[in-house]
């Protein structure tokens, strides 16, 4: 599953430069995640950086994109070429 950052976010630019694909970006009110370029920092991490450095824990799982551990390294070799 991609992640998704909830309304809770309260702007403290942590998460964004943890990214290793750059998924994360200032949204309107919120940081977003690109879900087409988060891979749960699977190929990088063992787990995503973004909610290691949370301070609030706003990053879950989004539920509307369900990916199994294959897709996402699937995508992390598209995202990367490797």
């Amino acid at each position: 599953m991609a992640l998704m950052i909830t309304d809770e976010c309260i702007n403290c630019d942590v998460c964004e430069p943890e990214c290793p694909n750059d998924a994360i970006s200032p949204g309107e009110e919120i940081y977003v995640i690109d879900p087409n370029l988060c891979t749960e920092c699977v190929g990088h991490f063992d787990e995503p950086q973004c909610q290691q450095v949370c301070p609030v824990d706003c990053i879950p799982l989004d539920p509307a994109r369900p990916e199994t551990q294959q897709q996402l390294l699937e995508k992390y070799r598209i995202i990367t070429a490797a």
